[in-house]
């Protein structure tokens, strides 16, 4: 089997049109090292990050490009891993001379692309992370999140769940950094906002484990009210058919972060579980304004499917380049970096803004129970749906994690 990835220069999108303003005289484009894995059970995500990404860049280089310069996408495509994304990386900086790095992340190489951002001095935007990577004062200067970390998942969570008539938990979910986190960040703000709610007790798995039966069954026998299930992506749905076939959601409600997330729902089709307690952070028909419409269907009606979280990210990415590049007034790297920092923008899912402290994209977080609806006959979408704005989860740069209720 060949191991060797080859680097792919694509154009994101078509360039600019006929009426746009033409493009500087020799002015080279600006070059976006896009670095994914497109195989295997999470391969959906980085699909949905690069149309959203060619989405965007399409319309950015259809009126006149970045200060006279396309953007062009180097799309580096391969297998999971560290050894494989560092390797990408290093093509797409030495050889193909990207200016921009965009990822996402799996548990084992998140903090070696980090790093190597640093090393190189160039802005790494991640849009899918299963471990916390911190950036700006906090962390690293080169980082940028662009997607939901699962601390704020967690937080944002336990903000509306609070309000739900359970009072008796059970934790269980994949023994490694993401799992942990977004675990205890739930609990640890249902614990301030309700000190009598009660841990009836834990469950770990490894991180590739496949047979959930015998840690379901110890859930079914301790009878909590509710159960945290701190998965990341690639276990959502494997945990959700052991749970189907012991009937864990007949006799207790259960949470995932990404239950409701479309492209996770869109694949399973009505093999999903109904009745499961998600979050995510985009959905295309919430919120019902002209922008989120008028996103979703420019996507569907250029890719043929609904956008999930990942083309969100992949938009709002490239918009976020672009418009700081256009503030800083130049295609500089440390310049891009401090324009970015503050930064607001109009987007689907309304205004939304860069972190100077840690460079995380505040972002709502939508709750719901996945179900099924007429309009979407072919996958489940969300019943009882609620909405939490970032500055009611996610404290304020100066602040200490005080969640608070809506």
């Amino acid at each position: 089997m060949r191991r060797m990835v080859v680097v792919l220069f694509l154009v994101c999108a078509g360039g600019a049109s006929l009426f746009s303003p033409a493009f500087s005289s020799g002015a080279e484009a600006i070059k976006v090292g896009i670095i994914d894995a497109y195989s295997g059970p999470p391969a959906r995500f980085p699909a949905d990050v690069f149309a959203g990404f060619s989405l965007a860049v399409e319309r950015i280089n259809g009126e006149g490009g970045v200060l006279g310069r396309k953007i062009t996408c180097l799309n580096r495509g391969g297998k999971p891993g560290s050894a494989p994304s560092l390797a990408a990386a290093r093509a797409l900086v030495a050889e193909a001379k990207a200016d921009i790095l965009v990822a996402t992340m799996d548990r084992s190489n998140g903090l070696d692309l980090a790093d190597f951002a640093a090393k190189e001095k160039i802005p790494l935007f991640i849009t899918f992370s299963e471990r916390p990577v911190p950036g700006g004062e906090g962390g690293n200067r080169y980082v940028f999140n662009i997607g939901e970390s699962p601390r704020m998942a967690g937080a944002a969570a336990a903000v509306m769940l609070h309000e739900k008539p359970y009072e008796n938990y059970w934790i269980a979910g994949d023994d490694d950094d993401y799992g942990h986190a977004l675990a205890d960040s739930l609990w640890g703000s249902l614990r301030v906002l309700e000190p009598g709610f009660r841990l009836l007790g834990q469950t770990w798995w490894k991180p590739d484990e496949t047979d959930f039966t015998p840690y379901i069954a110890k859930i079914i026998t301790a009878k909590p009210d509710f159960v945290v299930v701190a998965t990341g992506p690639s276990n959502i749905a494997r945990f959700q058919r052991a749970a189907k076939a012991l009937g864990l959601g007949d006799k207790i409600r259960f949470y995932q972060h990404g239950a409701n997330e479309h492209s996770m729902l869109a694949e399973q089709g009505n093999d999903a579980v109904e009745g499961v307690y998600g979050t995510t952070s985009y959905l295309f028909y919430n919120p019902s304004t002209l922008a989120n419409k008028a996103f979703s269907d420019k996507f569907l009606k250029t890719f043929h499917r609904y956008p999930g979280s990942g083309a969100f990210y992949g938009y709002m990415t490239a918009r976020f380049i672009a418009e700081g590049f256009r503030k800083a007034g130049e295609v500089d790297r440390e310049k891009l970096i401090s324009a970015l920092e503050g930064m607001r923008l109009a987007s689907p899912v309304g205004s939304v803004a860069i972190r100077p402290c840690d460079h995380q994209l505040e972002l709502p977080i939508f709750l719901s129970l996945t179900g099924k609806k007429p309009a979407y006959p072919d996958f489940l979408a969300s019943a009882s749906l609620q909405s939490l704005g970032a500055r009611y989860y996610m404290p304020g740069c100066e602040e200490g994690p005080k969640p608070g209720k809506k």
